[in-house]
């Protein structure tokens, strides 16, 4: 009997804990759901959720394009459905991630990024949000190589639940002139 109470009550206590992040990727949802009471704008990375074939391709030192390299990136809902995560695994092995989170307060996204090429003891951060075109916009602030102020900016932009593309710009502050450093563009598979 003794045995019975003790199974009963360990089922009982893990389905009540599962039952607590129901929002949390699952066998249902592989990629997670937006919490109801989740800001509504987490809806805006929905059509990104799911995993996508993509290209890569940066620039060389020399300013010129490096050759493609194939990734694939995937989106998720984290934190019970409050907040995004990405992760890119790359052929070339650079794999990167971002924790991507949006602050009713400020009206923006907050978006944390990590990678393989080191560990540093505050993670880069930008901040931005969707624009009316439907493009989602974060900003960085970064000077040029020859000191003129100015913002890495990164543009998710053409996005379908098909696909998206992506751009990585430095810009000045006007955003009169910008140079594009990295491009990448995918396909939805899942």
């Amino acid at each position: 009997m003794k045995i019975f109470i003790l199974f009963f009550a360990v089922a009982w206590s893990s389905t009540s804990l599962k039952a607590q992040y129901e929002y949390e990727p699952s066998e249902a949802y592989p990629f997670g759901r937006i919490h109801p009471h989740a800001p509504q704008q987490l809806a805006d990375y929905e059509p990104l959720i799911g995993e996508s074939i993509c290209t890569s391709v940066s620039r060389a030192p020399d300013q010129t394009w490096n050759p493609e390299v194939n990734m694939i990136w995937r989106f998720k809902y984290i934190m019970n459905g409050m907040a995004v995560q990405d992760q890119t695994l790359k052929e070339d092995g650079a794999h990167s991630g971002s924790i991507r989170q949006f602050n009713a307060d400020s009206s923006s996204w907050y978006v944390h990024y990590y990678s393989t090429g080191g560990a540093p003891p505050a993670l880069p951060s930008w901040g931005g949000g969707k624009n009316d075109d439907g493009d989602i916009i974060l900003y960085r602030e970064q000077k040029a190589p020859n000191g003129l102020d100015g913002y890495y900016k990164i543009t998710f932009f053409d996005i379908s639940n098909e696909g998206f593309e992506w751009l990585g710009e430095w810009t000045d502050t006007s955003e009169s002139f910008s140079f594009p450093t990295w491009k990448i563009s995918c396909t939805k598979i899942e």
